[in-house]
């Protein structure tokens, strides 16, 4: 399997890009958006100037527990920049995303809970509700994980959407919402709060 392939079969429907769209931000945003590839693992994001977003990070199931998640995730800290990702609510049906929540709160992540995203697929039509996670060697406030991934989502998300896929997504103020009151848990702590009851 190739790299997309990887990846278009791990990742749902919804949350894929098209192949198109992936290798046209690779060579006409190669300065931004970057393909590191492994036998074992599959990692896209954008860096820019003052954060990197992880878009797609996969590790083959035959090498998971063997630390190389952690060895990408530490390569990508070590530019000392925040790294902001997005994330399913957790689906407790589904082990992956309780797996995947575990690994980032693991690599020290947080939980942006004033940050509400709601994006409507291309490929479904469906409304997907994600949650936005974020390490930061400073500390940033979430306004600023915020405003950053909002510069994101209309550079890497959107670009070319219309010559794409024939029709564009929302706008960034559709999708995107900052609210310090939002009612949500923190994501990151209900696992841990699961992981205990579980063991009692």
């Amino acid at each position: 399997m190739n790299w997309y392939e990887k990846l278009n079969e791990y990742f749902p429907v919804e949350e894929m890009k098209s192949k198109e769209h992936m290798d046209m931000l690779l060579q006409e945003k190669g300065d931004v958006y970057h393909k590191d590839e492994g036998p074992h693992h599959v990692l896209m994001y954008a860096e820019f100037e003052t954060f990197i977003f992880i878009d797609y990070l996969w590790v083959s199931a035959a090498s998971r527990g063997q630390g190389l998640g952690h060895q990408l995730i530490s390569k990508l800290k070590e530019k000392n920049k925040p790294i902001i990702l997005e994330v399913e609510p957790i689906d407790y049906e589904d082990t992956d995303t309780e797996k995947r929540l575990h690994f980032y709160k693991r690599e020290s992540f947080s939980h942006a809970q004033s940050i509400g995203y709601n994006r409507r697929s291309l490929a479904t039509n469906e409304e997907t509700v994600m949650e936005i996670l974020y390490w930061s060697p400073r500390n940033d406030s979430e306004e600023v994980i915020f405003e950053q991934m909002k510069k994101m989502y209309e550079l890497i998300h959107t670009y070319k959407d219309k010559e794409i896929y024939g029709k564009s997504y929302q706008s960034v103020d559709e999708v995107l919402r900052y609210d310090e009151d939002r009612d949500t848990d923190d994501l990151l702590e209900s696992i841990q709060i699961r992981e205990k009851t579980e063991a009692e």
